[in-house]
């Protein structure tokens, strides 16, 4: 395997905030980039998005991963951030992956990053092939994970969530907009190989959101089961395996 080497970048949004980005990169040739999105309220720095970076810095390809807007060292204010802000600053990273390394081969998104990604892919001509990670079949699936939360918002319009041991805030504005977004439409106008890998033992977006995601897509398009594994991919070897099974997987769109 290669040795990798580490960057901090940044680059600005649409809305002209600045974003904070890491490219992972291998020391000898490079077979390909990937765009990593990150899962909801997690940031670039999150095991899972870090693990299989450097997973797949060691097999050739260049990665780049940036935190949302409003989350870790990015600017901007989360509670006015939304699933459509999600998409547009992966079509801005993007963007600045075009200008100064080389546009994405490859959309690779965790969870509900891996939703966003699959949006995102039909505004980034350039993408050869989308891979996610534990993806909900449904943006709006997130809904069922604030249960507790969800009659706050929608008495008073906002409310305080709890999630991986920080507090933000969650307005009625981003729940509006996640369920405007059609996964079903955008993968049928996708036209791009797609890989679903999901484990069938994730507690939190269970096996049949990838089951799903599968069904939905048009040919080509592969499924991989990451037996054993947890929603955050928390063993080095899960997150290991994944970046392997993405890296042969993808190598074949980018002979040409």
């Amino acid at each position: 395997m290669n040795t990798s080497t580490r960057q901090q970048l940044t680059f600005k949004n649409k809305t002209g905030h600045a974003l904070s980005a890491i490219l992972e990169k291998p020391e000898s040739d490079i077979k390909g980039y990937v765009l990593f999105a990150h899962c909801f309220t997690c940031g670039k720095n999150i095991g899972t998005a870090t693990q299989v970076s450097r997973a797949l810095a060691k097999r050739g390809f260049a990665v780049l991963r940036f935190d949302f807007t409003g989350l870790g060292g990015s600017e901007g204010d989360f509670s006015h951030t939304n699933f459509s802000s999600n998409i547009d600053d992966l079509v801005a990273a993007a963007d600045y992956m075009r200008d100064h390394l080389q546009a994405p081969d490859i959309l690779l998104g965790h969870s509900l990053g891996g939703a966003a990604a699959i949006i995102a892919a039909n505004r980034i001509p350039e993408v050869r092939a989308i891979a996610t990670i534990a993806a909900p079949s449904d943006p709006a699936h997130l809904e069922q994970l604030l249960t507790e939360t969800m009659s706050t918002i929608r008495k008073q319009g906002w409310a305080h969530v709890n999630i991986g041991g920080q507090r933000f805030t969650l307005r009625q504005q981003f729940l509006d907009d996640i369920s405007e977004h059609s996964l079903a439409d955008a993968l049928r106008s996708l036209n791009r190989p797609y890989l679903v890998l999901h484990s069938p033992d994730d507690k939190l977006v269970e096996f049949e959101h990838g089951r799903h995601l599968f069904d939905m897509a048009l040919e080509p398009k592969s499924f991989i089961s990451l037996d054993g594994a947890d929603h955050l991919l928390s063993k080095t070897a899960d997150a290991d395996l994944a970046a392997e099974k993405i890296a042969n997987w993808s190598s074949r769109y980018l002979e040409n």
